[in-house]
């Protein structure tokens, strides 16, 4: 007989939180469930995307879509990540205690899922990313998606079990240093429709990831580490090779000297990881955001 728990706990929590519409919680169970057609299709990376993607387009010819009401909830504000450092990462893929705590709207400043709120945070799986599987040439490993707690980890066991598995926190946080290595940056994520809050650490590059290229296309759904780069141009040689890491694109030579775009930078740290001769560093940047730290958190 089918395991039916993971689904089940799904939708009692769901229905048990306060103006949840039944769109929302129908829309989290189809996201869980079906994953890989939900992000191919949002990305526009099979058939039905762009399909899709077409149908829009002419709508909005025919009838172009009124400017939003100031105020009005934005997509972004239904599934964002907060860009998080290695250490934060490391801390949340090791928390051992139920965590709740039902807002973070001084950390993540989205009018919407803002909850870190972890049930079981011991339950860890790695999920191939559905962004990456997206794509023709992936970014390799694909097993880089770490989901986090329950109801999350049974039911991506459950419905994906070639392509999740569970881990330890000690496998958990290897893979956060391997991706760390190899340049791509951590992502606490959060959406609305899974629960309202926080479900996964994504290891994200901004060839593959859909959430980093809407970004970069002008759609605001990740939120500041609350930190940005600084080059001491005392140690700088100039070099270029934290350059190739940034995702951001954040990063120039100028004079000889690497130079930071403080409007683009997110306060990674890839560079600061990359850098052969200690010349970059992260600073609080408070007009970014508040970082992410589970110490003053739980606090």
């Amino acid at each position: 007989m089918s395991d039916t728990r993971p689904v089940k706990q799904f939708w009692q929590i769901a229905r048990q939180l306060k103006d949840y519409p039944l769109r929302e919680k129908l829309h989290g169970l189809f996201y869980m469930r079906y994953p890989y057609l939900y992000i191919a299709t949002g990305t526009r990376s099979n058939g039905i995307g762009r399909f899709g993607a077409r149908v829009i387009a002419f709508v909005n010819r025919l009838f172009p879509p009124r400017p939003p009401k100031p105020g009005a909830i934005a997509f972004a504000d239904t599934y964002h990540g907060k860009v998080v450092s290695l250490a934060t990462a490391r801390e949340l893929a090791s928390v051992k205690e139920n965590i709740s705590v039902p807002d973070l709207e001084q950390v993540i400043p989205y009018k919407l899922a803002r909850s870190l709120i972890l049930d079981h945070p011991g339950h860890l799986a790695a999920l191939d990313c559905p962004c990456r599987a997206a794509r023709e040439h992936p970014c390799l490993p694909l097993d880089v998606c770490l989901i986090i707690g329950e109801p999350f980890v049974g039911m991506v066991l459950k419905h994906h079990p070639q392509r999740a598995r569970a881990i330890s926190s000690a496998e958990a946080v290897a893979i956060l240093e391997a991706e760390d290595a190899r340049g791509h940056v951590h992502h606490a994520f959060f959406k609305e429709a899974v629960l309202q809050r926080f479900y996964a650490i994504c290891n994200c590059c901004s060839c593959c990831c859909g959430a980093m290229q809407a970004h970069h296309n002008g759609t605001p759904m990740l939120a500041s580490s609350g930190y940005t780069a600084r080059v001491d141009e005392g140690l700088c040689i100039g070099c270029g090779e934290c350059t190739e890491y940034c995702q951001f694109g954040a990063l120039s030579q100028m004079d000889g000297v690497n130079v930071v775009d403080l409007e683009k930078c997110m306060g990674c740290g890839v560079c600061t990881s990359h850098c052969t001769q200690d010349a970059i560093e992260l600073v609080l940047a408070p007009e970014k955001g508040i970082p992410l730290e589970m110490e003053k958190i739980l606090r």
